[in-house]
């Protein structure tokens, strides 16, 4: 992925998960842009995810990171958002195909259901793992 700029967010339960990958992403020399939130406060996913989208629309971002407990909620409200294509993933290997089958602009993550060296090494092969466009692309197109 050739992205220069990853917007991040997530609920109250993601904030730790949300903090060590912004620190990664950093490492990797992608700039972020944290959307919040930053505390244990409850808080409602689908703002942040509007958040991420609405970042991506206005070219701020190229990409994006949603981490919410379990990653499901706040992937259906990523998905809204017909430029959005948010893949919820639980291994380095859905992390890898959801970018090279699917041209997933988005990587959700739950923080109550994979660890902390999980989420690292999908981030990184969602980081690393171009889109293969051909016999995808015709699917891909009938997404956005």
């Amino acid at each position: 992925m050739t992205a220069k700029t990853f917007a991040i967010a997530s609920d109250h339960a993601g904030t730790e998960l949300k903090a060590a990958l912004k620190a990664l992403l950093e490492e990797q020399g992608v700039a972020v842009l944290d959307l919040g939130t930053n505390g244990p406060a409850s808080v409602d996913y689908p703002n942040f995810a509007d958040a991420v989208a609405a970042a991506l629309a206005d070219g701020r971002a190229e990409a994006g990171v949603l981490i919410c407990g379990t990653g499901i909620g706040i992937s259906i409200a990523a998905n809204r958002h017909r430029h959005v294509r948010a893949a919820l993933c639980h291994d380095i290997t859905t992390a890898r195909l959801c970018r090279q089958h699917n041209d997933a602009n988005v990587l959700v993550l739950g923080a109550r259901i994979v660890g902390a060296e999980v989420a690292r090494d999908c981030t990184l092969a969602f980081l690393s793992t171009p889109y293969e466009g051909g016999r995808h692309a015709r699917r891909v197109a009938m997404l956005g």
